[in-house]
């Protein structure tokens, strides 16, 4: 154990001993997200570098506080990414925070999430006691899959000291098209085109227009512009950014911003408020100033659940209540890795 890793274990035991709460932080990015953070900071952006990283292998592994922006970097140098293509919402974004978050970006819906990209990590656990979970190859099957919790923990179960992720190639070739169309047909278009071959790895909706990314071989991508039609816009790893970042004008209201996760093919949901749509129509963004319970019951009754996602103020609960057995689950969970209860407490659920 290295000095700054025997700082943090010395940190953390002396916060147990003394039911101190600690406020995990990396580069600080996703402060806004989750529930309010309490107690002292622990600080690990300084702990940082990439470990190792071999391109045939297509794996990475790098330390929590490395910048996401550098590790990204590296990859394009190889001409590969990270697939489930991670927002930053800041420069300072790091690859433990990303991890922590557990928050993809456009290319989810086809490529899948961050915790589908997790082969091994190090974390610190409530006690400062360092584990290993997983490794650094694609074929490893030994134990539970406990390195993927720490996708989406937001800190509550331990400290991520090192994370190792897949990789995968960058396309050769990408292009976005514009079609004209309302909700409804928006909907079932984008469900109909993911039941087909085309090279699609993203969608996006607003405003009465459809907004679809296609990447791979130019023959490919000529012969699905072929079928969908519409016109390539220009700029288009911009507008994906702008997307994926949240700087799109949509993102920009100030107000109340909510993350419905629903089944693909649920029809509009008629809401008040302004709505885009994402990955494929299973991810509504909705931004509204409307009763809390209001948007959790639609998303509950489109088979799926609703985080208020920016605009939290600790009166309105983050993220969609948990089912009774769900909930011992996480509880079980919380009381294994953290049993002193002080990595980021109430971040995800009140008490945990």
């Amino acid at each position: 154990m290295n000095d700054v890793i025997q700082g943090f274990s010395e940190t953390l035991k002396r916060a147990t001993a003394d039911r101190t709460p600690l406020r995990i932080r990396g580069g600080g990015t996703k402060d806004f997200y989750g529930g309010p953070t309490i107690g002292e900071t622990l600080r690990v952006a300084a702990y940082r570098g990439i470990v190792d990283y071999e391109p045939s292998e297509l794996v990475i592994t790098a330390r929590c506080g490395t910048p996401l922006k550098e590790v990204e970097d590296v990859l394009a140098q190889h001409g590969q990414m990270l697939p489930f293509e991670p927002p930053h919402f800041g420069s300072s974004a790091t690859l433990g925070g990303c991890v922590a978050a557990g928050l993809s970006g456009p290319r989810r819906a086809t490529s899948g999430a961050v915790r589908d990209y997790v082969l091994g990590v190090r974390i610190l656990d409530g006690r400062g006691t360092e584990l290993s979970f997983g490794g650094r190859v694609m074929k490893n099957v030994a134990g539970y899959d406990v390195s993927r919790l720490m996708a989406g923990s937001l800190g509550t179960l331990g400290v991520i000291l090192e994370v190792s992720l897949k990789v995968l190639p960058r396309p050769r070739t990408e292009r976005t098209l514009r079609l004209d169309m309302d909700e409804a047909q928006a909907i079932e278009t984008m469900n109909r085109w993911a039941s087909t071959p085309l090279p699609i790895s993203a969608t996006f909706y607003h405003d009465g227009l459809v907004y679809v990314r296609l990447s791979g071989a130019e023959g490919a991508i000529r012969a699905a512009q072929a079928k969908i039609g519409g016109e390539a816009i220009v700029d288009d790893a911009e507008f994906w950014a702008s997307v994926r970042e949240h700087t799109h004008p949509f993102f920009g209201s100030g107000q109340r911003l909510w993350r419905l996760s629903v089944k693909s093919t649920t029809p509009p949901l008629q809401l008040p408020g302004r709505q885009v749509i994402e990955w494929g129509g299973a991810l509504r963004w909705l931004v509204t100033d409307a009763p809390a319970a209001e948007i959790r019951a639609a998303a509950q009754r489109a088979g799926g659940h609703a985080t208020l996602f920016r605009g939290a103020d600790g009166t309105t609960p983050v993220f969609h209540p948990l089912p009774a057995t769900l909930e011992r689950i996480h509880r079980r969970l919380k009381q294994a890795f953290d049993p002193a209860g002080i990595l980021n407490p109430g971040r995800l659920y009140p008490g945990m």
